[in-house]
């Protein structure tokens, strides 16, 4: 079982960066593919970035594409969500989730995350 708390959210002007991380407790990090979602109010969650659990493979959505980069520092526990160029619409409630899988296959669906963290608000204002 591995438990995840995310941070780094805020609030930030429309163009500019910051980073998400979340931590996962454990010892077995290394094992879990690791994926970011949001949920924007009155919205469903959405995918966002996915990594296996070996950091060689790595996917994003196309909205956040060219902008969006995740990474993950297994000595650390932690995996990490870099936004850059950031917009109003990525607004939204950004969770981590986890699932014990060593497939080199990245992950994009909730369903596919048997753990998720409590989410972290990343407000993008205009």
């Amino acid at each position: 079982q591995v438990q995840l708390v995310e941070s780094g959210g805020g609030l930030v002007q429309a163009g500019g960066s910051l980073r998400l991380s979340c931590a996962a407790s454990g010892r077995t990090f290394s094992s879990y593919a690791m994926g970011w979602f949001r949920q924007a109010p009155g919205k469903e969650r959405e995918f966002v970035a996915a990594i296996n659990w070996s950091g060689d493979s790595t996917t994003t959505a196309d909205s956040v594409k060219g902008r969006f980069a995740i990474s993950r520092d297994n000595a650390k526990n932690t995996v990490y969500l870099q936004m850059n160029s950031l917009k109003p619409e990525d607004t939204a409630v950004y969770y981590c989730a986890a699932d014990q899988n060593r497939s080199p296959v990245v992950r994009m669906r909730p369903y596919q995350y048997e753990y998720w963290g409590q989410g972290t608000q990343l407000t993008v204002s205009s």
